[in-house]
């Protein structure tokens, strides 16, 4: 059976917008018309007027207003303003009888999404019994008017029937409402005019126009997106021929062009209030990229005039004719050639549109950057998955790629090189490295076996022309992502991944979108937060229940064409911090504002604490100085300088939970403790002669890799800062990406790196080339990723050929102990801990009384089992081990933490020092080969730091099947403390 969305009721951001419109009609006079028509609601005197002031005023609104009948109402995206409206139908239905309104949105996606909602038995559902029958037995009938093929031979229907139908209906209990697309409304079917209107069929016996026939039942005008209907142009004039009462407005992008603004909730609203994801940029760039750009300077018929332009400075003209390649200006672009030209425009190949004067960025269209992005979006996305499938209420994330190779997309199939099997090709690498690393039985687990299962179920597509595809499975793909939402959502859906030419850019939403990777420019300049708007609004977990109890992330994906995006992106979202006005009345959007960043206020207690200090009346209005003295009193809630800290973080500085340490339980551990976080060199017992035999064994294995260079990601990431709004911090990656050759080092230069990076002498080095210089041409290869990575390649290959092809000893070094994870630098024990990812998943349970913590965290269901399953009655204290704890160092660079660390007394007073390493795995042999290879460095570490310490431990690797207590009791047999 298929689950339905819970929406919540009365959100503070949703009823304030609600309110706005009610309030418009405080005292209008009601007059009830024919059958089948809304009444007329009219004003006497200035009350409208008044009426628009007052609002403005009490909403903190400075625009000035026009006092026509055209009502706006501005929300960011992702705050739900498709259920605000439909709330505010209901309200409008239930106090003055309107019951017919026009909906009109700019695109099909939008129009799909929106008929899906006014239809779903969950809204109906919702509004019946979640408001306690409030609105009585009234529920939405809706009419959608599709466009009508003509077939050959046969005329069109003069009148489409869902109009006739809305025109006719006079059941004032239900709320009728006719949804159209722009296109329609621009149609010669809604203006009369189409071959088959020969006015035959009249409508109330006098209308034979659609237009004249809709206005004629008096309705109220519903606009989603309206700066999509710019009021010069028309679609505003054939809006204004449906004769509506009034016009409400809603979106997030009004380009400042308001006529009466009535309720605002900015970005910094919608930031500050915890009602949107935040956002983290990756910005994908390539070595050489020097901001080199491609201008159309003019195009006629034949031919167009393009100017290279290097260093800000045009170097070059090229003449190029329809058909011919982009790569004749430069020779990063890949397979881009001139489609169509005109006068003062090209369109190129991947349907982007060029005008005179606009520039693109050649690096964007080399097929390296296409590939790294693709790849950085299905590592992340994984990454993510993991995540989210870990929590008890699992969240299904999605991420949707926006394209111009539809072609490479759709007719991809076993073709090599294309979009489609490229990607899948990623998708298959990226989860099998991602299976191999995950927990064994989990549900991240279960979801990487069945993308394996079958990589082409994990996406889907939608582009305007598959509005005439016959194809089924494409049909199949398009239902389910306009038209069923929580089918797409469902844990048993395969897909994942969502590709789309712009068509999805607006209105479109799915609450799960954590990620958005913009392949190649979308040739407009839409804000920034328009764009990421498809990825704002809060997910919904497997029950289909908003989730807001987490600091959830859009991760976005550009090129390097887009160096100024987290720029423009700040700018968009800073400007409603530009002023602030003073409210006169405390409501709830100043008290959710205060609550925003002081959540342990309670406002019945608050607004008894204002009153007695003289602060507001008995109506809640706000007195003489009030403002200032609550903003003294709660200045977090009124910085205008900064976002809400932690809503949009540093990713090393994210709000932390913190637990606390039971200090008294230190004591017994110090000794284990401190053993443990002892340091040691790690030496290895090999001469460079066999050195240089393992390094032209392992190049020599690896030989076919030779073709990665370097292309990086950028990640940005936004964060609170003190002078600023909001700003980004920034950190660079290098990925694996296959790439062509490129040559930015010299070979001493390189040698010199890599001598640097892996500890190897140059001479050795250079030995290992030589003798493989038939079949590695490094040569070609001698850039700074070729360097990062033979030294990732080699020292991976030493940890899995370690205390086999060669040996290796630990030697204790003098170091300072102290600070650690659980003290300070003097070795007290820390009162409290920031719980981070190094620590687990904080759990419910109760921990046992010889837990050094007031909590339990965990990063696997054996390491709850031993936190909370069977407390051992000898165990006097223990704890896990955070990750990175203890590091000890194992063969190619990396490093080792177990997981606990018991102290155990015995009645005799033998005491056992117990480190275990646990896994969730049934025996050694199910072990991966590299946490093996771990595992014995491990037990070389701890019996060379018993030989050279003071006190004897014992390390031990727990199983699935292990049961703490039974190690302990194998341990103790004839164990006497060192």
């Amino acid at each position: 059976m298929k689950k339905g969305f819970h929406y919540e009721k009365n959100l503070p951001h949703q009823i304030g917008a609600v309110n706005a419109v009610l309030s418009v009609f405080d005292n209008v006079h009601k007059k009830d018309n024919d059958r089948g028509e809304n009444p007329t609601l009219s004003f006497v005197g200035e009350r409208y007027k008044n009426n628009i002031h007052q609002i403005q005023s009490d909403n903190q609104i400075d625009k000035s207003p026009d006092y026509s009948n055209v009502l706006d109402i501005s929300m960011e995206t992702g705050t739900g303003k498709t259920y605000t409206y439909t709330q505010t139908m209901y309200e409008l239905h239930k106090r003055l009888g309107i019951y017919k309104f026009v909906i009109v949105v700019p695109t099909l996606s939008i129009k799909a999404g929106t008929e899906q909602f006014l239809k779903s038995d969950a809204l109906k559902n919702h509004f019946r019994l979640d408001f306690n029958l409030e609105y009585g037995q009234a529920e939405i009938e809706l009419y959608v008017v599709e466009s009508q093929k003509t077939k050959k031979g046969k005329r069109t229907n003069p009148m489409p029937s869902e109009i006739v139908r809305f025109v006719q209906a006079d059941n004032t209990q239900k709320i009728h409402v006719l949804l159209l697309n722009m296109g329609m409304v621009n149609s010669k079917t809604m203006k009369g005019e189409d071959n088959g209107n020969d006015g035959s069929i009249l409508l109330k016996d006098k209308f034979d126009k659609p237009f004249e026939a809709i206005g004629s039942v008096n309705p109220i005008l519903i606009i989603d997106e309206p700066h999509r209907f710019d009021d010069n142009n028309k679609t505003w004039q054939s809006l204004l021929n449906l004769n509506p009462q009034y016009i409400l407005r809603y979106g997030a992008t009004f380009n400042d062009r308001f006529k009466n603004l009535i309720y605002r909730l900015s970005a910094i609203d919608a930031f500050n209030q915890d009602l949107v994801k935040g956002v983290i940029a990756y910005i994908t760039d390539i070595q050489g990229d020097d901001g080199t750009k491609i201008k159309l300077v003019e195009s006629n018929n034949n031919q167009a005039i393009f100017e290279l332009i290097e260093n800000k400075k045009s170097t070059q003209k090229f003449t190029l004719n329809k058909g011919e390649n982009l790569q004749k200006i430069h020779h990063h672009i890949d397979e881009l050639y001139l489609q169509d030209l005109k006068s003062g425009r090209v369109i190129l190949s991947n349907g982007i549109e060029l005008k005179t004067g606009d520039k693109i960025n050649p690096f964007s269209y080399a097929n390296t950057v296409f590939h790294a992005m693709i790849r950085q979006a299905v590592k992340v996305y994984f990454e993510t998955e993991k995540a989210l499938l870990n929590r008890v209420d699992k969240i299904k994330p999605l991420t949707l790629f926006f394209i111009d190779d539809i072609k490479g997309y759709r007719d991809g199939d076993d073709i090599v090189g294309s979009l489609k099997s490229d990607f899948e090709m990623i998708v298959k690498d990226e989860a099998k490295k991602a299976l191999e690393k995950a927990m064994i039985g989990t549900d991240f687990y279960r979801s990487l076996q069945m993308v394996l299962a079958d990589v082409s179920a994990t996406h889907g597509g939608y582009f305007s022309k598959d509005n005439s595809s016959d194809d089924e499975k494409i049909a199949k793909e398009i239902g389910e992502i306009l038209h069923d939402k929580e089918s797409l959502l469902s844990l048993d859906n395969p897909c994942r991944f969502i590709f789309s030419k712009w068509t999805l850019r607006e209105g479109w939403d799915n609450p799960n979108v954590f990620g958005i990777c913009k392949l190649r420019s979308s040739g407009s300049e839409t804000s920034k937060l328009q764009e990421v708007g498809r990825g704002l609004r809060l997910p919904v977990n497997e029950f289909m229940s908003r989730v807001k109890d987490t600091d959830f992330k859009l991760n976005y994906f550009v090129d390097s064409s887009e160096r100024d995006f987290v720029a423009q992106l700040k700018a968009d979202i800073n400007k409603a911090a530009e002023h602030e006005i003073i409210p006169v009345v405390f409501d709830d959007n100043l008290f959710e504002k205060i609550k925003s960043a002081y959540s342990d206020v309670k406002r019945r207690i608050l607004i008894n604490e204002l009153y007695e200090l003289g602060l507001i009346d008995d109506d809640d209005n706000l007195l003489a100085g009030a403002y200032e003295t609550i903003k003294q009193k709660f200045p977090n809630a009124f910085n205008y300088n900064a976002l809400k800290q932690g809503k949009i973080a540093n990713s090393d500085d994210k709000q932390k939970t913190k637990v606390a340490m039971r200090t008294g339980k230190y004591d017994e551990l110090k000794s284990l403790w401190e053993a443990i976080n002892q340091k040691a060199i790690l030496q290895y017992q090999i001469s460079e002669q066999e050195i240089l035999a393992l390094l032209v064994d392992f190049l020599g294995q690896n030989k076919a890799k030779f073709t990665m260079t370097g292309i990086s990601t950028k990640t940005q990431e936004m964060i609170k800062t003190t002078d600023k709004l909001i700003d980004f911090k920034t950190n660079e990656s290098i990925e694996n990406t296959p790439f062509e050759p490129i040559v930015t080092l010299n070979y001493r230069q390189f040698l010199q790196k890599l001598s640097q990076k892996s500890y190897i002498k140059m001479t050795t080095l250079h030995q290992a080339f030589f003798e493989l210089k038939n079949d590695i041409g490094i040569d070609k290869f001698m850039n700074d990723e070729t360097v990062r990575m033979i030294d990732k390649g080699f020292n991976d290959y030493l940890l899995k050929h370690s205390l086999n092809k060669f040996e290796i000893g630990y030697q204790k070094i003098s170091n300072q102990i102290h600070p650690t994870k659980l003290t300070d630098k003097n070795g007290l024990p820390l009162p409290e801990i920031d719980i981070n990812q190094d620590w687990g998943v904080l759990g419910d349970n109760k921990p046992f009384e010889s837990f050094l913590f007031e909590r339990v965290f965990f990063d696997s269901d054996i390491e709850r089992q031993n936190m909370t399953a069977e407390d051992v009655q000898e165990v006097v204290v223990f704890t896990k081990i955070p990750k990175n704890a203890i590091k000890i160092p194992v063969a190619g660079g990396e490093t080792y933490s177990p997981d606990f660390a018991y102290i155990v007394k015995t009645a005799k007073g033998d005491v056992l020092n117990l480190v275990l390493e646990s896994k969730g795995v049934k025996d050694k042999d199910e072990l991966r080969q590299r946490e093996n290879h771990k595992i014995r460095h491990a037990e070389r570490w701890f019996n060379a730091m018993n030989e050279q310490g003071a006190i004897n431990v014992r390390f031990v690797t727990q199983f699935e099947s292990d049961r703490v207590v039974d190690i302990i009791k194998q341990n103790l047999s004839g164990f006497t403390e060192k």
